[in-house]
Protein backbone atom coordinates (compact mmCIF):
# COMPACT_ATOMS: atom_id res chain seq x y z
CA UNK A 1 0.00 0.00 0.00
CA UNK A 2 1.01 3.69 -0.84
CA UNK A 3 2.67 6.00 1.88
CA UNK A 4 1.16 9.46 2.86
CA UNK A 5 4.81 10.71 1.37
CA UNK A 6 3.11 12.77 -1.82
CA UNK A 7 3.76 16.81 -1.62
CA UNK A 8 0.06 17.77 -1.56
CA UNK A 9 -0.29 15.30 1.70
CA UNK A 10 3.04 15.88 3.95
CA UNK A 11 1.92 19.80 3.56
CA UNK A 12 -2.06 19.08 4.86
CA UNK A 13 -0.20 16.79 8.07
CA UNK A 14 2.16 19.63 8.55
CA UNK A 15 0.04 22.38 8.41
CA UNK A 16 -2.68 19.60 10.53
CA UNK A 17 -0.19 19.57 13.45
CA UNK A 18 0.99 22.96 13.51
CA UNK A 19 -2.67 24.27 13.06
CA UNK A 20 -3.72 21.80 15.99
CA UNK A 21 -1.34 23.27 18.06
CA UNK A 22 -2.46 26.86 17.60
CA UNK A 23 -5.89 25.32 18.12
CA UNK A 24 -4.95 24.12 21.54
CA UNK A 25 -3.22 27.13 22.75
CA UNK A 26 -6.59 29.15 21.51
CA UNK A 27 -8.97 27.10 23.72
CA UNK A 28 -5.91 27.27 26.83
CA UNK A 29 -5.70 30.66 27.26
CA UNK A 30 -9.47 31.53 26.47
CA UNK A 31 -10.47 29.01 29.02
CA UNK A 32 -7.92 30.31 31.14
CA UNK A 33 -9.11 34.11 30.89
CA UNK A 34 -12.82 32.18 31.50
CA UNK A 35 -11.84 30.81 34.41
CA UNK A 36 -9.73 33.87 36.55
CA UNK A 37 -13.25 35.92 35.31
CA UNK A 38 -15.53 32.98 36.76
CA UNK A 39 -13.30 32.34 39.69
CA UNK A 40 -13.66 36.34 40.86
CA UNK A 41 -17.82 36.41 40.32
CA UNK A 42 -18.98 32.97 41.13
CA UNK A 43 -18.75 33.34 44.90
CA UNK A 44 -20.86 36.70 44.76
CA UNK A 45 -23.29 34.86 42.27
CA UNK A 46 -26.23 32.90 42.49
CA UNK A 47 -27.36 29.71 41.11
CA UNK A 48 -30.25 31.09 39.82
CA UNK A 49 -28.61 34.03 38.00
CA UNK A 50 -25.73 31.93 36.87
CA UNK A 51 -28.79 29.81 35.47
CA UNK A 52 -30.47 32.70 33.47
CA UNK A 53 -27.14 33.28 32.17
CA UNK A 54 -26.81 29.58 30.79
CA UNK A 55 -29.91 29.77 28.62
CA UNK A 56 -29.11 32.77 27.60
CA UNK A 57 -25.60 31.84 26.32
CA UNK A 58 -27.44 28.64 24.96
CA UNK A 59 -29.45 31.23 22.78
CA UNK A 60 -26.74 32.62 21.34
CA UNK A 61 -25.44 29.23 20.82
CA UNK A 62 -28.14 28.10 19.01
CA UNK A 63 -28.16 31.76 16.74
CA UNK A 64 -24.88 31.58 15.62
CA UNK A 65 -24.46 26.87 15.33
CA UNK A 66 -27.67 27.22 12.62
CA UNK A 67 -26.64 30.51 10.61
CA UNK A 68 -22.86 29.17 10.13
CA UNK A 69 -22.24 25.65 11.34
CA UNK A 70 -23.34 23.92 7.45
CA UNK A 71 -21.89 26.81 5.60
CA UNK A 72 -18.64 25.98 7.48
CA UNK A 73 -18.46 22.35 7.21
CA UNK A 74 -19.24 22.77 3.32
CA UNK A 75 -16.43 24.73 2.72
CA UNK A 76 -14.07 22.82 4.55
CA UNK A 77 -15.34 20.27 1.89
CA UNK A 78 -12.65 21.50 -1.18
CA UNK A 79 -10.16 19.22 -2.34
CA UNK A 80 -6.38 19.36 -1.90
CA UNK A 81 -5.74 19.94 -5.04
CA UNK A 82 -7.96 23.41 -4.90
CA UNK A 83 -5.66 24.74 -2.29
CA UNK A 84 -2.77 27.15 -2.74
CA UNK A 85 -0.29 28.06 -0.63
CA UNK A 86 1.74 30.82 -0.38
CA UNK A 87 5.37 29.29 -0.77
CA UNK A 88 4.09 27.90 -3.97
CA UNK A 89 7.44 27.82 -6.19
CA UNK A 90 6.60 29.79 -9.13
CA UNK A 91 9.94 29.60 -11.14
CA UNK A 92 9.21 25.96 -12.09
CA UNK A 93 5.88 26.70 -13.89
CA UNK A 94 5.37 28.84 -17.06
CA UNK A 95 4.13 32.67 -16.46
CA UNK A 96 0.98 31.02 -18.23
CA UNK A 97 -0.13 29.09 -16.33
CA UNK A 98 0.94 30.54 -13.27
CA UNK A 99 -1.98 33.87 -14.14
CA UNK A 100 -4.17 30.50 -14.63
CA UNK A 101 -3.61 29.18 -11.23
CA UNK A 102 -3.97 32.68 -9.63
CA UNK A 103 -6.89 33.41 -11.24
CA UNK A 104 -8.46 29.72 -10.32
CA UNK A 105 -7.74 30.17 -6.84
CA UNK A 106 -9.14 33.70 -6.09
CA UNK A 107 -12.27 32.67 -7.76
CA UNK A 108 -12.58 29.90 -5.46
CA UNK A 109 -11.85 32.09 -2.64
CA UNK A 110 -13.99 34.84 -3.43
CA UNK A 111 -17.15 31.94 -3.92
CA UNK A 112 -16.26 31.18 0.16
CA UNK A 113 -16.65 34.81 0.68
CA UNK A 114 -19.42 34.85 -0.90
CA UNK A 115 -21.29 32.31 0.92
CA UNK A 116 -20.18 33.22 3.94
CA UNK A 117 -22.67 36.25 3.41
CA UNK A 118 -25.14 33.29 3.69
CA UNK A 119 -24.53 32.82 7.19
CA UNK A 120 -24.82 36.49 8.43
CA UNK A 121 -28.25 36.59 6.39
CA UNK A 122 -29.79 33.66 8.22
CA UNK A 123 -28.44 34.85 11.41
CA UNK A 124 -30.00 38.00 11.11
CA UNK A 125 -33.55 36.36 10.69
CA UNK A 126 -32.77 33.85 13.37
CA UNK A 127 -31.76 36.72 15.85
CA UNK A 128 -35.22 38.22 15.19
CA UNK A 129 -37.03 35.44 15.21
CA UNK A 130 -35.45 33.61 18.33
CA UNK A 131 -34.78 37.10 20.43
CA UNK A 132 -38.96 37.80 19.50
CA UNK A 133 -39.67 34.15 21.00
CA UNK A 134 -36.83 34.30 23.92
CA UNK A 135 -38.37 37.26 25.61
CA UNK A 136 -42.33 36.68 24.87
CA UNK A 137 -42.34 32.90 26.05
CA UNK A 138 -39.50 33.17 28.76
CA UNK A 139 -40.93 31.94 32.65
CA UNK A 140 -42.14 34.61 34.93
CA UNK A 141 -38.46 34.25 36.96
CA UNK A 142 -36.30 34.76 34.44
CA UNK A 143 -38.21 37.53 33.05
CA UNK A 144 -37.85 39.02 36.38
CA UNK A 145 -33.89 38.89 36.50
CA UNK A 146 -32.57 42.70 36.36
CA UNK A 147 -31.39 43.21 33.03
CA UNK A 148 -33.53 40.84 30.66
CA UNK A 149 -34.82 42.12 28.13
CA UNK A 150 -31.64 44.44 27.66
CA UNK A 151 -29.39 41.68 27.49
CA UNK A 152 -31.51 39.89 25.24
CA UNK A 153 -31.50 42.25 22.34
CA UNK A 154 -27.31 42.89 23.32
CA UNK A 155 -26.79 39.11 22.73
CA UNK A 156 -28.73 39.38 19.33
CA UNK A 157 -26.20 42.21 18.15
CA UNK A 158 -23.46 40.29 19.41
CA UNK A 159 -24.41 36.85 17.15
CA UNK A 160 -25.22 39.30 14.35
CA UNK A 161 -21.66 41.33 14.39
CA UNK A 162 -19.65 37.75 15.42
CA UNK A 163 -21.28 36.64 11.80
CA UNK A 164 -19.93 39.43 10.30
CA UNK A 165 -16.48 38.14 10.25
CA UNK A 166 -17.34 34.40 9.20
CA UNK A 167 -15.40 35.73 5.38
CA UNK A 168 -12.55 36.76 7.28
CA UNK A 169 -12.55 33.08 9.31
CA UNK A 170 -13.27 31.25 6.00
CA UNK A 171 -10.23 32.99 4.60
CA UNK A 172 -8.42 31.99 7.92
CA UNK A 173 -8.71 28.48 7.37
CA UNK A 174 -8.97 28.09 4.04
CA UNK A 175 -4.96 29.20 3.79
CA UNK A 176 -4.49 28.05 7.32
CA UNK A 177 -3.75 31.06 8.73
CA UNK A 178 -3.48 30.06 12.70
CA UNK A 179 -1.64 32.50 13.92
CA UNK A 180 -3.57 35.24 12.96
CA UNK A 181 -6.45 33.35 14.36
CA UNK A 182 -5.07 32.62 17.69
CA UNK A 183 -4.06 36.02 17.71
CA UNK A 184 -7.60 37.63 17.14
CA UNK A 185 -9.35 35.00 19.09
CA UNK A 186 -6.86 35.34 21.91
CA UNK A 187 -7.48 38.85 21.95
CA UNK A 188 -10.94 38.54 22.15
CA UNK A 189 -11.30 36.40 24.98
CA UNK A 190 -9.26 38.74 27.09
CA UNK A 191 -11.75 41.28 26.17
CA UNK A 192 -14.80 39.37 26.87
CA UNK A 193 -13.55 38.33 30.41
CA UNK A 194 -12.01 41.78 31.41
CA UNK A 195 -15.77 43.19 30.34
CA UNK A 196 -17.91 40.67 32.37
CA UNK A 197 -15.66 40.66 35.42
CA UNK A 198 -14.70 44.50 35.58
CA UNK A 199 -18.80 44.90 35.86
CA UNK A 200 -19.32 42.37 38.31
CA UNK A 201 -16.80 44.06 40.72
CA UNK A 202 -17.92 47.54 39.98
CA UNK A 203 -21.64 46.19 40.44
CA UNK A 204 -19.95 44.64 43.80
CA UNK A 205 -18.34 47.90 45.12
CA UNK A 206 -21.14 50.25 44.15
CA UNK A 207 -23.72 47.63 45.70
CA UNK A 208 -25.61 47.45 42.04
CA UNK A 209 -27.59 44.84 40.85
CA UNK A 210 -26.64 44.11 37.34
CA UNK A 211 -28.53 41.12 36.93
CA UNK A 212 -27.17 39.32 33.79
CA UNK A 213 -26.34 42.18 32.05
CA UNK A 214 -21.64 41.81 32.54
CA UNK A 215 -22.86 38.14 30.28
CA UNK A 216 -24.47 40.08 27.64
CA UNK A 217 -21.81 42.58 27.53
CA UNK A 218 -18.79 40.25 27.55
CA UNK A 219 -20.60 38.61 24.53
CA UNK A 220 -20.91 42.30 22.57
CA UNK A 221 -17.09 43.12 23.41
CA UNK A 222 -16.09 39.63 22.10
CA UNK A 223 -17.73 39.63 18.87
CA UNK A 224 -16.25 43.83 18.54
CA UNK A 225 -13.02 42.79 19.40
CA UNK A 226 -13.47 39.66 16.94
CA UNK A 227 -14.36 41.63 14.18
CA UNK A 228 -12.38 44.80 14.30
CA UNK A 229 -9.09 42.23 14.71
CA UNK A 230 -9.77 40.30 11.72
CA UNK A 231 -10.47 43.65 9.40
CA UNK A 232 -7.00 44.57 10.43
CA UNK A 233 -5.24 41.39 10.31
CA UNK A 234 -6.60 40.58 6.83
CA UNK A 235 -6.81 44.02 5.29
CA UNK A 236 -3.96 43.46 3.13
CA UNK A 237 -4.81 39.56 2.22
CA UNK A 238 -7.13 40.70 -0.95
CA UNK A 239 -3.63 42.80 -2.23
CA UNK A 240 -1.11 40.19 -1.73
CA UNK A 241 -0.23 36.51 -3.25
CA UNK A 242 -4.51 36.29 -3.99
CA UNK A 243 -6.64 38.72 -5.80
CA UNK A 244 -10.78 38.60 -4.12
CA UNK A 245 -12.61 40.97 -2.32
CA UNK A 246 -14.30 40.90 1.33
CA UNK A 247 -16.99 41.91 0.23
CA UNK A 248 -19.76 39.95 -2.14
CA UNK A 249 -18.63 40.08 -5.59
CA UNK A 250 -19.74 38.64 -9.08
CA UNK A 251 -17.52 35.47 -10.15
CA UNK A 252 -16.53 36.04 -13.76
CA UNK A 253 -17.12 32.22 -15.32
CA UNK A 254 -18.36 30.83 -18.72
CA UNK A 255 -20.60 28.25 -17.11
CA UNK A 256 -22.82 29.94 -15.72
CA UNK A 257 -24.44 27.11 -14.50
CA UNK A 258 -21.47 26.11 -11.31
CA UNK A 259 -22.56 29.36 -9.77
CA UNK A 260 -26.04 30.54 -8.56
CA UNK A 261 -27.20 34.10 -9.62
CA UNK A 262 -23.31 34.07 -10.53
CA UNK A 263 -21.82 34.52 -6.53
CA UNK A 264 -22.75 31.11 -4.45
CA UNK A 265 -21.86 28.14 -5.89
CA UNK A 266 -24.45 25.52 -6.85
CA UNK A 267 -21.88 22.73 -5.13
CA UNK A 268 -21.42 24.60 -1.63
CA UNK A 269 -25.31 25.34 -1.75
CA UNK A 270 -26.20 22.09 -2.06
CA UNK A 271 -23.86 20.33 0.08
CA UNK A 272 -24.38 23.35 2.72
CA UNK A 273 -28.58 21.97 2.57
CA UNK A 274 -27.80 18.37 3.35
CA UNK A 275 -25.41 19.70 6.45
CA UNK A 276 -27.89 21.90 7.49
CA UNK A 277 -30.52 19.23 8.12
CA UNK A 278 -28.09 17.13 9.65
CA UNK A 279 -27.04 20.29 12.02
CA UNK A 280 -30.71 21.39 13.42
CA UNK A 281 -30.55 17.23 14.56
CA UNK A 282 -26.99 17.30 15.98
CA UNK A 283 -27.56 20.47 17.98
CA UNK A 284 -30.65 18.96 19.53
CA UNK A 285 -28.60 16.02 20.58
CA UNK A 286 -25.53 18.30 21.25
CA UNK A 287 -27.70 20.38 23.45
CA UNK A 288 -30.31 18.60 24.36
CA UNK A 289 -29.13 18.54 27.82
CA UNK A 290 -29.35 22.51 28.24
CA UNK A 291 -32.79 22.73 26.64
CA UNK A 292 -33.90 19.96 28.71
CA UNK A 293 -32.54 21.49 31.66
CA UNK A 294 -34.06 24.72 30.47
CA UNK A 295 -37.54 23.33 30.23
CA UNK A 296 -38.03 21.34 32.72
CA UNK A 297 -35.90 21.71 35.95
CA UNK A 298 -35.08 25.05 38.40
CA UNK A 299 -32.72 27.49 37.56
CA UNK A 300 -30.47 26.31 40.54
CA UNK A 301 -30.34 23.24 39.30
CA UNK A 302 -29.37 24.73 35.84
CA UNK A 303 -26.76 27.02 37.39
CA UNK A 304 -25.74 24.06 38.78
CA UNK A 305 -24.97 21.91 36.12
CA UNK A 306 -23.73 24.69 34.56
CA UNK A 307 -20.97 25.02 36.74
CA UNK A 308 -20.40 20.71 36.21
CA UNK A 309 -20.47 21.00 32.39
CA UNK A 310 -18.47 23.71 32.08
CA UNK A 311 -15.78 22.64 34.71
CA UNK A 312 -16.25 19.05 34.05
CA UNK A 313 -15.56 20.18 30.43
CA UNK A 314 -12.10 22.43 30.39
CA UNK A 315 -10.52 18.81 28.79
CA UNK A 316 -12.80 18.89 26.23
CA UNK A 317 -12.93 22.54 24.99
CA UNK A 318 -8.84 23.05 25.78
CA UNK A 319 -8.02 19.81 23.88
CA UNK A 320 -10.45 17.71 22.01
CA UNK A 321 -12.49 20.53 20.15
CA UNK A 322 -9.00 22.17 18.35
CA UNK A 323 -8.11 18.43 17.80
CA UNK A 324 -11.59 17.44 15.98
CA UNK A 325 -11.90 20.98 14.33
CA UNK A 326 -8.07 20.51 12.80
CA UNK A 327 -9.01 17.07 11.98
CA UNK A 328 -11.82 17.71 10.06
CA UNK A 329 -9.95 20.20 8.34
CA UNK A 330 -7.07 17.89 7.42
CA UNK A 331 -9.61 14.64 6.15
CA UNK A 332 -11.33 17.09 4.16
CA UNK A 333 -8.36 18.03 2.33
CA UNK A 334 -7.38 14.51 1.98
CA UNK A 335 -10.58 13.06 1.16
CA UNK A 336 -12.02 16.00 -0.69
CA UNK A 337 -15.50 16.15 -2.42
CA UNK A 338 -14.70 12.99 -4.47
CA UNK A 339 -12.29 10.12 -4.96
CA UNK A 340 -11.19 10.82 -8.72
CA UNK A 341 -8.26 12.13 -7.86
CA UNK A 342 -4.40 10.51 -7.93
CA UNK A 343 -3.61 10.35 -4.54
CA UNK A 344 -6.63 8.51 -3.10
CA UNK A 345 -4.63 5.58 -1.78
CA UNK A 346 -2.11 7.63 -0.04
CA UNK A 347 -4.78 10.39 0.88
CA UNK A 348 -6.89 7.44 2.59
CA UNK A 349 -4.00 5.78 3.81
CA UNK A 350 -2.94 9.22 5.88
CA UNK A 351 -6.53 10.21 6.85
CA UNK A 352 -6.88 6.61 8.44
CA UNK A 353 -3.12 7.23 9.90
CA UNK A 354 -4.60 10.03 11.49
CA UNK A 355 -7.52 8.71 13.00
CA UNK A 356 -6.24 5.70 14.46
CA UNK A 357 -3.31 8.15 16.39
CA UNK A 358 -5.97 10.29 17.62
CA UNK A 359 -8.22 7.45 18.67
CA UNK A 360 -5.27 5.61 20.52
CA UNK A 361 -4.00 8.34 22.46
CA UNK A 362 -7.75 8.87 23.41
CA UNK A 363 -7.82 5.73 24.35
CA UNK A 364 -4.80 6.05 26.63
CA UNK A 365 -6.44 9.23 27.98
CA UNK A 366 -9.40 7.99 28.99
CA UNK A 367 -7.77 5.51 30.71
CA UNK A 368 -6.09 7.69 33.14
CA UNK A 369 -9.58 10.25 33.58
CA UNK A 370 -11.55 7.04 34.32
CA UNK A 371 -9.92 6.21 37.87
CA UNK A 372 -8.61 9.20 38.43
CA UNK A 373 -10.89 11.62 37.75
CA UNK A 374 -13.19 11.28 41.11
CA UNK A 375 -10.21 11.70 43.57
CA UNK A 376 -8.66 14.88 41.98
CA UNK A 377 -12.26 16.46 42.14
CA UNK A 378 -12.59 15.92 45.43
CA UNK A 379 -9.16 17.45 45.98
CA UNK A 380 -10.08 21.10 44.04
CA UNK A 381 -13.79 21.33 44.27
CA UNK A 382 -13.88 23.22 47.10
CA UNK A 383 -12.06 25.79 45.58
CA UNK A 384 -13.65 26.77 42.72
CA UNK A 385 -17.08 28.00 44.19
CA UNK A 386 -16.92 28.43 48.25
CA UNK A 387 -19.54 27.01 50.12
CA UNK A 388 -22.68 27.77 48.47
CA UNK A 389 -21.17 25.39 45.31
CA UNK A 390 -19.32 23.26 47.36
CA UNK A 391 -22.05 20.61 47.93
CA UNK A 392 -21.49 16.70 47.95
CA UNK A 393 -24.57 16.90 44.65
CA UNK A 394 -22.17 18.72 42.71
CA UNK A 395 -19.05 16.66 43.62
CA UNK A 396 -20.96 13.86 42.37
CA UNK A 397 -22.41 15.85 39.00
CA UNK A 398 -18.82 16.77 38.67
CA UNK A 399 -17.33 13.44 38.94
CA UNK A 400 -19.92 11.67 37.18
CA UNK A 401 -19.38 14.59 34.47
CA UNK A 402 -15.40 13.21 33.74
CA UNK A 403 -16.70 9.84 32.85
CA UNK A 404 -19.02 11.58 30.09
CA UNK A 405 -15.79 13.26 28.70
CA UNK A 406 -14.04 10.35 26.77
CA UNK A 407 -17.29 9.72 24.74
CA UNK A 408 -17.60 13.36 23.87
CA UNK A 409 -13.90 13.20 22.58
CA UNK A 410 -14.06 9.51 20.50
CA UNK A 411 -17.40 10.96 19.27
CA UNK A 412 -15.87 14.21 17.85
CA UNK A 413 -13.02 12.66 15.88
CA UNK A 414 -15.13 10.02 14.45
CA UNK A 415 -18.08 12.37 13.06
CA UNK A 416 -15.57 14.53 11.71
CA UNK A 417 -14.02 11.27 9.88
CA UNK A 418 -17.99 10.96 9.10
CA UNK A 419 -18.48 14.68 8.07
CA UNK A 420 -15.75 14.91 5.67
CA UNK A 421 -15.67 11.34 3.86
CA UNK A 422 -19.66 11.35 3.28
CA UNK A 423 -21.12 12.12 0.35
CA UNK A 424 -24.57 13.53 -0.35
CA UNK A 425 -26.99 10.62 0.18
CA UNK A 426 -24.70 9.29 2.94
CA UNK A 427 -25.20 12.72 4.61
CA UNK A 428 -28.96 12.31 4.66
CA UNK A 429 -28.72 9.29 5.79
CA UNK A 430 -26.81 10.32 8.70
CA UNK A 431 -29.33 12.74 9.34
CA UNK A 432 -31.70 9.95 9.36
CA UNK A 433 -30.31 8.08 12.12
CA UNK A 434 -29.21 11.18 14.16
CA UNK A 435 -32.98 11.49 14.42
CA UNK A 436 -33.12 7.98 15.79
CA UNK A 437 -30.39 8.92 18.03
CA UNK A 438 -32.76 11.59 19.40
CA UNK A 439 -35.43 9.30 20.13
CA UNK A 440 -32.88 7.24 21.70
CA UNK A 441 -31.52 10.28 23.90
CA UNK A 442 -35.28 11.38 25.00
CA UNK A 443 -36.05 8.22 25.79
CA UNK A 444 -33.07 7.22 28.32
CA UNK A 445 -33.61 11.05 29.50
CA UNK A 446 -36.90 9.88 30.40
CA UNK A 447 -35.70 6.85 32.22
CA UNK A 448 -33.21 8.63 34.22
CA UNK A 449 -35.15 11.67 35.18
CA UNK A 450 -38.45 10.55 35.51
CA UNK A 451 -38.22 7.15 36.36
CA UNK A 452 -35.03 7.43 37.91
CA UNK A 453 -35.83 10.40 39.92
CA UNK A 454 -31.88 11.35 39.03
CA UNK A 455 -32.00 14.97 38.37
CA UNK A 456 -28.92 16.35 36.83
CA UNK A 457 -26.80 13.31 36.94
CA UNK A 458 -29.60 11.54 34.77
CA UNK A 459 -28.87 14.37 31.85
CA UNK A 460 -25.21 13.17 32.20
CA UNK A 461 -26.24 9.34 31.54
CA UNK A 462 -28.58 10.10 28.78
CA UNK A 463 -25.87 11.88 27.15
CA UNK A 464 -23.31 8.95 27.72
CA UNK A 465 -25.94 6.57 26.25
CA UNK A 466 -26.35 9.20 23.29
CA UNK A 467 -22.93 9.34 22.36
CA UNK A 468 -22.46 5.62 22.88
CA UNK A 469 -24.47 4.76 19.83
CA UNK A 470 -23.52 7.61 17.77
CA UNK A 471 -19.66 6.73 18.35
CA UNK A 472 -21.26 3.15 17.50
CA UNK A 473 -22.78 4.43 13.79
CA UNK A 474 -19.71 6.19 12.89
CA UNK A 475 -17.15 3.91 13.43
CA UNK A 476 -19.54 1.23 11.53
CA UNK A 477 -19.30 3.90 8.41
CA UNK A 478 -15.94 4.41 8.76
CA UNK A 479 -15.77 0.59 8.79
CA UNK A 480 -17.94 0.18 5.83
CA UNK A 481 -15.65 3.63 3.70
CA UNK A 482 -12.54 2.07 4.79
CA UNK A 483 -13.30 -1.80 2.84
CA UNK A 484 -14.95 0.37 0.06
CA UNK A 485 -11.49 1.97 -0.58
CA UNK A 486 -9.54 -1.83 0.28
CA UNK A 487 -8.13 -0.43 3.43
CA UNK A 488 -9.43 -2.14 6.34
CA UNK A 489 -9.29 -0.76 10.07
CA UNK A 490 -9.71 -3.09 13.10
CA UNK A 491 -9.78 -2.64 16.98
CA UNK A 492 -6.37 -3.61 17.57
CA UNK A 493 -5.03 -0.86 15.21
CA UNK A 494 -6.12 1.79 18.16
CA UNK A 495 -7.26 -0.02 21.30
CA UNK A 496 -4.91 -0.67 24.65
CA UNK A 497 -3.61 -3.82 26.22
CA UNK A 498 -6.29 -5.86 27.87
CA UNK A 499 -4.31 -5.69 30.61
CA UNK A 500 -5.01 -1.97 31.14
CA UNK A 501 -8.50 -2.35 30.86
CA UNK A 502 -9.08 -4.82 33.72
CA UNK A 503 -6.54 -2.38 35.81
CA UNK A 504 -8.65 0.81 35.13
CA UNK A 505 -12.05 -1.09 35.86
CA UNK A 506 -11.14 -2.25 39.76
CA UNK A 507 -9.44 1.29 39.85
CA UNK A 508 -12.40 3.01 38.67
CA UNK A 509 -14.74 0.73 41.10
CA UNK A 510 -12.53 1.59 44.04
CA UNK A 511 -12.61 5.47 43.15
CA UNK A 512 -16.23 5.38 42.90
CA UNK A 513 -17.78 3.37 45.67
CA UNK A 514 -15.25 4.28 48.00
CA UNK A 515 -14.76 7.70 48.16
CA UNK A 516 -14.62 8.64 51.22
CA UNK A 517 -11.25 7.13 51.55
CA UNK A 518 -9.83 10.49 50.45
CA UNK A 519 -9.33 13.29 52.83
CA UNK A 520 -9.67 16.72 51.60
CA UNK A 521 -6.48 18.98 51.84
CA UNK A 522 -2.90 18.33 52.13
CA UNK A 523 -3.47 14.92 53.58
CA UNK A 524 -5.71 13.73 50.69
CA UNK A 525 -3.45 15.82 47.81
CA UNK A 526 -0.55 13.08 49.34
CA UNK A 527 -3.29 10.37 49.35
CA UNK A 528 -4.29 11.09 45.25
CA UNK A 529 -0.49 11.31 44.51
CA UNK A 530 0.39 8.00 46.02
CA UNK A 531 -2.48 6.55 44.29
CA UNK A 532 -1.93 7.76 40.97
CA UNK A 533 1.52 6.65 41.23
CA UNK A 534 0.29 3.20 42.09
CA UNK A 535 -2.40 2.84 39.08
CA UNK A 536 0.67 4.00 36.77
CA UNK A 537 2.69 1.27 38.07
CA UNK A 538 0.21 -1.17 37.70
CA UNK A 539 -1.55 0.10 34.20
Amino acid sequence: MSKPDRPHTRRALASSVSGTTLLVMIQLVSRLFTFVANQLVLRNLSPATLGVATQLELFMVTILYFSREAIRLAIQRQPLDSLSFPDINRQEKSRMACDKEIEAQSMATQSIVNMSYLSLGIGIALAILFGTSYIQFAAEQVAQTSFYHSSVAIVCLASILELCTEPFFAVVQRYTLYKTRATVEMAAAFVKSLTMCGLFIWASWNGNNVGILPFALGHLSYALVLLCGYSAALSNATSGWQHFSFLPSRIRTRDKSVYFVGMFSSQLISLSTNLFFQSVVKHLLTQGDAMMLAAMSSLEDQGIYFLASNYGGLIARILFQPIEESSRTLFSSLLGLSDSNGDESSNIEAAKTHLTDVMKAYGILSALIFPLSPVIIKQILHLLGGTEWAGFEVYRLLSLYCFYIPFLAFNGITEAFVSSAANGSELRSQTGWMGAFSVCFALAAYLFLRVGDLGARGLVYANIVNMAVRIFWSLTFIRKYMHHHGNDITLTEFGLRPHTYIVGFLMTTITVLRPELFHRGFLGLVQAAVFCAFYALLA
